[in-house]
């Protein structure tokens, strides 16, 4: 099993002995980039800030250990984040 797959289903941020998704929480899905196929909690982002861009911090990114990979929702698609590029 390579990293991107070992990643999958994975939600961003959680800790590595309990990876997965819990129940009564809401995520997205990135998709692209560095963080392709983690699932983002949004559960307490205000309605607005949902709907905006996100930084993530990731040492995956092109910018290495300290950069940022911005997501945003797609258009009319409330549950998938597109990657639009890193930040340093």
């Amino acid at each position: 099993m390579d990293e991107a797959e070992f990643m999958r289903g994975r939600v961003y941020g959680a800790d590595h002995d309990d990876p997965g998704p819990r129940a009564g929480r809401m995520y997205v899905q990135l998709v692209g980039g560095p963080l392709d196929g983690l699932l983002l909690d949004v559960t307490e982002l205000p309605g607005r800030a949902r709907g905006g861009e996100v930084e993530l911090v990731t040492e995956l990114g092109r910018y290495g250990a300290g950069g940022r990979a911005v997501y945003a929702p797609r258009t009319a698609d409330a549950v998938h984040f597109d990657w639009r590029g890193d930040l340093p």
